[in-house]
């Protein structure tokens, strides 16, 4: 049986390796920059920007979903943005996606957030299809945007 916790500062390795895992699953197997001291800054240093929870089977990781407060000027309340969720290849199909969701519900639910919303690949095909049997919509009218590297740099130089 699946169990989820929040992970802890002793679980970066861990985290860090299910985040290269995905990598490698998303067809980006040397996109992974963040080290262990980055993901220990970003999740639990005197500013964390996300929180992590970890899913275990019999103590051992098996899923990783890592996540953040986005907001709603609509609604003006906040919401939770999945950044990344990721089961490893055994532990498919015994509930463990299913789990950390539920799980991340419960939480957005119990801050009073507006909405748990995430991003999937258009090639993710079994992932859709798994997300929109839990209730989830696709909002194909929005583009994501991005700035990022030298773009960055010189827009903000103006």
């Amino acid at each position: 049986m699946t169990s989820i916790r929040p992970a802890t500062p002793a679980d970066i390795p861990t985290i860090r390796a299910l985040i290269v895992a995905l990598a490698v699953y998303e067809k980006e197997p040397d996109a992974v920059k963040a080290s262990e001291a980055d993901l220990a800054a970003a999740l639990f240093g005197a500013r964390p920007l996300a929180e992590a929870v970890l899913a275990e089977i019999d103590g051992v990781a098996v899923g990783l979903a890592l996540f953040f407060t986005s907001f709603s000027t609509w609604a003006g309340k906040g919401g939770l943005y999945l950044e990344d969720l990721f089961v490893t290849p055994e532990a498919r199909g015994a509930g463990t996606g299913k789990a950390l969701l539920v799980y991340l519900a419960g939480v957005a639910v119990a801050r009073d957030y507006a909405r748990f919303e995430w991003q999937v690949l258009d090639w993710n095909e079994p992932a859709i299809g798994f997300y929109k049997g839990l209730g989830a919509q696709m909002q194909d009218e929005w583009t994501k945007m991005r700035v990022e590297g030298e773009a960055l740099a010189r827009l903000a130089a103006g």
